[in-house]
């Protein structure tokens, strides 16, 4: 078995699916970029829409353009039978916190949680500006990429990383893309290319792109029935920090360590870490607050340098984890799944497989 459950219930994820994450999706809606997804990840436990307990779902309507936005996707879930449904305004990470806790709660056995995001219709990197401080901050319009270019100048002036280590960690997570994740929507060798902000380049950044993804939670003797090696959720909690980034130290991360403490993330080795890091020089400040050495396989997804759907991206960490415990290739991992500029709102999640 997994080690001893903290909580009153076990919860595992028991399927994953994911789209193709592509550069533009403009021939279809969120509805026909969510369904397939959605009929995959039921296809894979057996269940229907009527069988699911709760449904939870993650997406932005400021990356739509247009308000209650998501409950036009519903209509890939289906209309009929009627569903204890809710939804999150921020990653699919956070939809997969709240339905974990509604299973706790004992209100709900499964969960199908889901999130999509379609980056490409407008300058994303502007949009992005609206999520911070509207009176200092907002008002200069200082884009993700400057924002992040600060932050990874801060690393270099500190001494814990240089261009060419960033260069590094761009080209590794592509590679693991192209020889294991078929969905990505970059791999192999991509140029690092010019400077977008320096000391960030093309290949320092995440690409823009369109994509969607789901996971179905279950409860004990339920997900032992539904998955024949359950990914189980053994911790999992999430911290912010400070709105204004003059008051944290960008080189570190202390809300993704206290997430991990809570989690119980240092209490045994782990074999695997999925980190929600669009940028090259995140990798480096996650790596320090989770503890992780060279012997971790970080991002064998390829990461968000090799797909970074927009408010999905932390959900597929959580797929990508679980999904490498169901097929064998891990025993303990943690993803981890982050919000905001500059690392400010942090999610890990402690998943384990049973052992023989």
């Amino acid at each position: 078995m997994a080690t001893t459950n903290r909580y009153a219930r076990q919860v595992a994820v028991v399927a994953f699916a994911q789209s193709d994450h592509r550069r533009r999706t403009d021939e279809l809606s969120e509805v026909e970029m969510v369904m397939p997804v959605l009929h995959q990840v039921l296809a894979r436990t057996g269940l229907k829409t009527g069988e699911i307990g709760f449904t939870c779902s993650g997406s932005s309507d400021y990356l739509a353009g247009r308000a209650f936005s998501f409950t036009m996707t519903l209509d890939g879930v289906g209309a009929w039978p009627p569903i204890s449904e809710s939804h999150v305004e921020t990653d699919g990470a956070w939809a997969l916190y709240e339905a974990w806790v509604k299973i706790q709660t004992g209100e709900a056995d499964t969960a199908l949680v889901y999130a999509y995001g379609k980056s490409s219709p407008g300058p994303v990197r502007d949009v992005l500006t609206r999520q911070l401080d509207p009176y200092y901050l907002a008002p200069l319009w200082p884009d993700s990429v400057a924002l992040a270019a600060l932050q990874a100048q801060a690393l270099i002036d500190a001494g814990e990383t240089d261009e060419p280590a960033l260069a590094a960690i761009g080209a590794r997570s592509r590679a693991s893309a192209e020889a294991g994740n078929p969905h990505a929507q970059l791999t192999g060798a991509v140029p690092q290319g010019d400077y977008q902000v320096r000391p960030l380049r093309t290949g320092d950044c995440p690409p823009i792109g369109d994509g969607a993804a789901a996971v179905i939670l279950a409860a004990g003797d339920t997900a032992r029935r539904l998955c024949e090696r359950p990914a189980w959720i053994t911790g999992i909690d999430h911290r912010i920090e400070a709105h204004g980034l003059g008051l944290r130290d960008l080189t570190d991360s202390a809300s993704t360590r206290l997430a991990a403490e809570r989690a119980g993330l240092f209490e045994a080795p782990v074999d695997t870490a999925e980190l929600h890091a669009p940028f090259s020089s995140q990798e480096v400040v996650l790596r320090k607050a989770l503890r992780l050495d060279e012997g971790v396989s970080v991002n064998p997804s390829g990461g968000a340098l090799a797909a970074n759907p927009i408010m999905a991206a932390g959900l597929i960490r959580i797929g990508e984890a679980a999904a490498r415990i169901h097929r064998g290739a891990s025993d303990r991992a943690v993803a981890h799944a982050t919000s905001g500029p500059c690392l400010q709102q942090n999610l890990v999640a402690v998943l384990e497989g049973d052992r023989a």
